[in-house]
């Protein structure tokens, strides 16, 4: 308290980056191009579509929200907001053809609070996947897949 009172500039800055770095994390997932989101009803086409290969589809958000409702064949890997979740995503990818189709989801909360898509999608693009998707949920998954009566599965 003293350094605020006796430095209130130094106190406003650091007040202003702190709300600055809080809205980047949350804020994430609406910067990702739109050329790289999928669409709930067009994920659904695409994994009922048996003449195509299937898509990795891995669930970077909350592990009690996995074992609650996930997609079918969908892999958890833990949230991708922190260091160790983005460790387990490389750790899965990293023998993969880099043109594999891998859907990455969450579903957590609205997009734009979303802290777990973009360093996921991010992370693959850096590795050098050219064929990364960011499943679209503009609300939650509960609302955008399991209400709307897409395949879901339940537990790990």
């Amino acid at each position: 308290m003293k350094f605020a009172l006796r430095y209130p500039r130094s106190a406003a800055l650091l007040a202003t980056i702190t709300l600055f770095s809080i809205s980047q994390a949350t804020g994430q997932a609406s910067s990702i191009p739109t050329a790289r989101l999928i669409q709930p009803e067009d994920l659904v086409k695409l994994i009922q579509t048996s003449d195509k290969e299937k898509p990795l589809m891995i669930q970077v958000g909350s592990h009690v929200l996995f074992s609650q409702a996930h997609i079918p064949e969908s892999e958890y890997i833990g949230p991708a907001s922190s260091e160790a979740g983005l460790q387990q995503l490389r750790k899965r990818v990293e023998s993969l053809p880099r043109t594999k189709l891998i859907v990455l989801y969450c579903g957590c909360c609205p997009w734009g609070h979303c802290p777990n898509v973009k360093p996921a999608d991010d992370a693959l693009h850096t590795m050098g996947f050219t064929n990364v998707k960011v499943l679209y949920i503009s609300d939650n998954f509960g609302t955008n897949w399991v209400d709307k009566g897409y395949p879901v599965a339940k537990g790990d």
